[in-house]
């Protein structure tokens, strides 16, 4: 039997950690590892048209599995175009395995073609970033990386040169038993006491949720019952909180609706749940705070806290709920419910009135059409910009949806990518991208790796010929919008040209059946829809620094628009507020 190369080694590695595909770009200094792919069928080499797609990719993979995914780019500029794309899916929580080849180990240091130095460049993008100088370091350092990966929800980076990717695999080498899931942790019993005693202590208590929410909704249910508190969220707790939730008040931060900014300025305890909220400015500094995170460095990054507990938010609430004291006091809550309701009916009538005949296309009609349409457990990708308030208001979550995006990075470009990786894990489930014409086209080449993988993402593309969300921000600066127009093509047109489905919208009357054809399409499918650039409306209280940034300081509301079905959501949930 022929001896093993490194590169054997490590795709072997991949294997056995559950990786089950590698996105990237082919190349000289690659080759080694692209060839072990081809000649083991347990993964897949996808090759995409931009290294950042594949690390957007990779990153949206692991997402929605739950399990490391991985990504390469050959030596120099093919693994720097990884960089932005690890970025999100560092930020992401996303366990992602990164290779970044490297140029021949007798010439690092000497300024040789291509030359850059990947394990200094992707330190702080990455848990863990290591140069492979030698075989006798296959394979306990890509263990390390790939366990650092998935022990701490975050990207590993393995810098390996061709040359020693070509060499034997090391005799007798040490292969253990890899981690492959994360352990659930619970704080100690002296915090969950001091929490409970606040939570005793206090008369309003509010609950903000996060990403850190996953898998713990019935658990977050069962609290908020028990202490009568109402429940807001951050857009990126959105999916996992917000449905069959009776104490929900909206979302707060620059794109949110209802009563969630009130629910936690109103309270005399305010309980953190799972949540890295950037913006401290939407945070109250006058009310008690308790944060709850398996993250120990995220624990009063953002406010001054009263109490920190390290722990998993499920198994923290379900030994904390047994030992709070029961409240029947609804008070707080059924005025934060009656709040968040009048909040949604006062921003409908704008989304409603004579919308379905508007021309340009408002936004807000495309996005409620869709998520009247989408399937029930549908993948959303999201464009940073605008196409994140329309996800934010417009996209109903039910438990079987996914909503991804670049929502702790912000980059523009992440929805297409984000999809080509979604679909990969299911070629059989729904995925969407919801694209804005400026992310679209700055990686619009891996409209082609669609195509080449027969890959039935559904591109809604909405189209405004400019960057939305830069000249909402000049607008309020007092600026005038200068090199945010775009001039655009008929993108429907451009993807019929390569063999994909394609059809533009310009009236409100075409957009349904639009999209019931292409979501029919055994396929690809890009629909081009010419929307208003002047769709939103802005409260003149808005200063240019409550918007420049994404920080607000004295505002609940910023954008004014509609909320599609959880205007019903909250009528709802006022039929739970006893009558006088």
């Amino acid at each position: 039997m022929a001896k093993q190369n490194v590169a054997e080694q490590f795709v072997d590695i991949l294997v056995r950690a559950g990786v089950e595909r590698l996105y990237g770009v082919v190349g000289d200094s690659l080759n080694p590892v692209v060839d072990a792919i081809r000649r083991n069928s347990a993964i897949d080499w996808v090759q995409v048209r931009h290294e950042e797609t594949a690390a957007f990719a990779a990153g949206a993979e692991a997402q929605i599995s739950g399990r490391l995914a991985a990504c390469a780019g050959s030596c120099g500029p093919g693994n720097l175009h990884l960089i932005n794309g690890l970025y999100d899916a560092h930020r992401s929580m996303a366990p992602v395995l990164a290779l970044a080849s490297h140029i021949p180990s007798s010439e690092i240091g000497l300024g040789y073609f291509q030359e850059t130095h990947p394990d200094q460049l992707f330190k702080e993008c990455s848990h863990y970033c290591e140069l492979i100088s030698n075989p006798q370091q296959m394979p306990r350092l890509l263990q390390t990386a790939v366990q650092q990966a998935i022990g701490r929800s975050g990207v590993s980076v393995v810098a390996l040169p061709g040359d020693i990717a070509s060499r034997p695999a090391p005799d007798k080498s040490i292969e253990h038993a890899l981690v492959t899931s994360r352990p659930t942790v619970r704080p100690g019993d002296s915090e969950i006491d001091a929490l409970a005693r606040m939570i005793d202590e206090a008369d309003r208590v509010t609950l903000f949720c996060g990403s850190g929410t996953a898998g713990a909704h019935h658990e977050v249910m069962q609290f908020a019952e028990r202490v009568k508190s109402p429940v807001g969220h951050a857009l990126r707790g959105k999916e996992w909180i917000q449905y069959d939730n009776p104490y929900d008040v909206g979302m707060s931060g620059l794109l949110g609706y209802g009563a969630a900014y009130e629910a936690t300025h109103e309270c005399d305890l305010l309980i953190l749940l799972g949540t890295d909220f950037p913006y401290n400015a939407f945070l109250p500094d006058d009310v008690r705070i308790a944060q709850v995170d398996i993250r120990p460095e995220n624990l009063g990054r953002r406010s001054k806290l009263d109490l920190a507990v390290w722990g998993d938010v499920r198994e923290t609430l379900r030994c904390l709920t047994p030992r709070v004291r029961l409240k029947n006091d609804r008070r707080f809550l059924d005025k934060m419910l009656k709040k968040h309701a009048e909040a949604l009916e006062g921003v409908i009538k704008a989304y409603t009135r004579k919308v379905d005949r508007h021309v340009p296309i408002h936004p807000e009609y495309v996005a409620s059409v869709l998520d009247e349409l989408a399937d029930d457990d549908a993948v959303f990708t999201v464009d940073t910009g605008m196409c994140n308030v329309w996800a934010a208001r417009y996209i109903t979550p039910n438990g079987r949806r996914r909503i991804i995006g670049s929502f702790s990075h912000g980059s523009m470009a992440n929805a297409l990518p984000q999809a080509i990786g979604a679909q990969f894990t299911n070629r059989g489930r729904q995925v969407v991208s919801m694209s804005g014409d400026g992310g679209f086209t700055m990686l619009m080449g891996d409209l082609l790796t669609l195509r080449q993988h027969d890959l039935p993402v559904k591109i809604v593309l909405f189209n405004n010929s400019s960057l939305g969300m830069v000249e909402l921000e000049m607008l309020v600066a007092g600026l005038p919008s200068y090199g945010t127009g775009n001039l655009n093509p008929d993108f429907a047109e451009m993807a019929r040209a390569v063999g994909i489905h394609g059809v533009r919208v310009e009236k409100p009357k075409q957009l349904a059946g639009a999209l019931e054809d292409a979501f029919a399409h055994d396929g690809p499918a890009l629909v081009d829809i010419v929307t208003d650039p002047n769709a939103l409306s802005i409260p003149p209280k808005i200063s240019a620094e409550m918007v420049t940034g994404f920080a607000l300081s004295a505002s609940k509301i910023v954008l004014d628009g509609g909320v599609g079905r959880m205007v019903q959501m909250a009528r709802s949930n006022l039929r739970n507020v006893p009558r006088p």
